[in-house]
């Protein structure tokens, strides 16, 4: 295999899609079309015979819709998707329009395909044959959707558009079979999805990258940093004025890797968690569980960042990333009576060891295993996923009905029908069993997409030609012009200059 591959790494690339972008786009979407017609189908709380399901079911008003329990929540979770990852792609200092613009086509194509997917497998009327959808729906199209996103992170930069669209058509697909097999046959619970999203999107990629190594990738080394502006820009979503016109930035380094759109996803991630919680307690408690664990991560983050300078100087891809940990470690156990001061330990164990990986594990990864991780999702999403899947199973085991209730442990836990019997004991074990499952499917499904992907008929670009916007989109010139505030200062020392010069010839004469 190892000769194979080589081979199709020495064909000469070419990046021309015009002819492969458009029909991937327009036959999968008209494929969607199709495919929705004969499966989706409005659930009974937004089909136009609700009032009819009123009646039957002795609803009493309309705020009693589900739309209203789940919206706030999925608008949450649209903007984190949308443009939580969307920015977290923009640090790259000619990849902006890439990381943005692609984010935004797997996320528009993924969530129909999730639809789909997902609807097969959880929504499907065996009588009807037809998928009924509901609010509940399209937020775990998003989760399902977020998969692919991370992956995308490891694959930032190297990848064409047609690329992002095959391994985004196998990542859903990939999604729905283990989310059913963790969620349904072994019966987890994993509200936030630390197994089903970020272990599992994480090694997805982890694997995809592996698969696609560029032993020349050095060739862009000039492309794969970023700038001061770029650095800003992302974290905040505010566009500042270009500064390379103007003056020489700070460039980061190729194994710098930024993980951005920082505070639009900290702010956000209690209801990431909670989306699709029960109502009530569950809910409430997931959120406070989250909220707790990220705050923890940010000091643990900091500490060590500053730690690992010689005069305590922060960088800011620590911040960027290991600040978020807290958030992707609680996605399994915040559900759970883990109560508040096992949220703190949460995150402040997880924004150590993110922290550690950014210093050390990336490093390690791309030298010796051959791994190009452009964002580092090993260290947000891969290892804290991994993470918090154990961790769910340890405090699952660890239930007692004086801490839940009886009738909390049966709601936590969901312990009803043919699984009413299953003691808490059995219930940790099944998590742990669910967290392996997720990595199985990210590892061994990341290498065969790889495999697909390295098919050199995808256009993507040649080593020394990656991490620039110039190859897939219409760059518009740069403006030559300095902003005010540096041409107002610039001219200001102009002027004392020559007032200087004004001086020494006026005494010399």
């Amino acid at each position: 295999m190892g000769s194979c591959c080589q081979a199709m790494c020495n064909v000469q690339k070419n990046t021309n899609v015009r002819v492969s972008l458009p029909v991937v786009c327009f036959v999968w979407q008209i494929a969607m079309v199709i495919l929705f017609g004969v499966f989706i189908r409005y659930d009974d709380e937004s089909d136009a015979h609700w009032e009819e399901y009123k009646a039957e079911n002795n609803i009493t008003s309309d705020i009693e819709n589900d739309f209203y329990f789940r919206y706030p929540s999925f608008q949450d979770v649209h903007v984190m998707i949308f443009v939580g990852f969307g920015f977290l792609m923009t640090f790259l200092k000619r990849y902006s329009f890439s990381g943005v613009g692609f984010n935004f086509l797997i996320a528009a194509f993924g969530l129909q395909w999730a639809l789909l997917m997902q609807g097969w497998f959880h929504a499907l009327d065996p009588n009807t044959g037809k998928i009924t959808i509901g609010v509940e729906s399209l937020i775990n199209a998003d989760f399902c959707c977020a998969g692919s996103l991370i992956a995308y992170g490891a694959l930032l930069g190297k990848v064409s558009p047609v690329q992002t669209l095959v391994f985004t058509l196998f990542g859903v697909t990939l999604f729905a079979v283990e989310e059913y097999i963790i969620l349904d046959l072994l019966h987890c619970r994993d509200a936030g999805g630390s197994m089903v999203i970020h272990a599992f999107g994480g090694y997805y990629g982890l694997a995809i990258s592996w698969v696609l190594y560029r032993p020349k990738l050095k060739l862009s080394k000039r492309l794969n940093g970023s700038v001061y502006h770029s650095d800003l820009f992302a974290m905040i979503g505010t566009r500042l004025p270009p500064l390379e016109t103007a003056c020489k930035s700070r460039q980061a380094t190729s194994d710098s890797p930024r993980f951005t759109g920082t505070l639009f996803l900290w702010m956000f991630w209690p209801s990431f968690n909670s989306a699709i919680t029960d109502h009530g307690a569950g809910q409430h408690r997931t959120a406070i569980n989250t909220y707790i664990a990220l705050s923890s991560s940010v000091l643990t983050a900091v500490a060590i960042s500053s730690l690992s300078q010689k005069r305590g100087k922060l960088d800011m891809v620590h911040i960027q990333n290991a600040t978020l940990a807290g958030g992707v470690a609680m996605g399994t156990a915040a559900e759970f009576m883990i109560m508040p001061y096992g949220a703190l330990i949460v995150g402040f164990l997880t924004g150590i060891i993110s922290t550690f990986g950014y210093l050390f594990v990336t490093p390690f990864l791309e030298k010796y295993l051959k791994l190009q991780d452009t964002c580092g999702v090993h260290n947000l999403h891969a290892v804290p996923g991994m993470l918090g899947g154990f961790t769910g199973a340890i405090v699952a085991a660890a239930a007692t009905e004086s801490v839940y209730s009886k009738q909390g442990l049966i709601d936590t836990f969901d312990l009803e029908g043919k699984f009413e019997n299953r003691s808490v004991g059995t219930q940790g074990g099944f998590q742990a069993a669910g967290t392996c499952v997720a990595i199985a499917f990210g590892l061994v499904g990341g290498a065969l997409v790889g495999l697909i992907l390295r098919i050199p008929i995808w256009g993507d670009p040649a080593d020394d030609n990656c991490f620039d916007d110039e190859v897939y989109w219409e760059v518009p010139e740069e403006e030559e012009s300095i902003p005010p505030v540096l041409e107002y200062n610039n001219h200001m020392i102009n002027k004392h200059h020559e007032l200087s010069e004004s001086n020494f010839s006026v005494e010399q004469s």
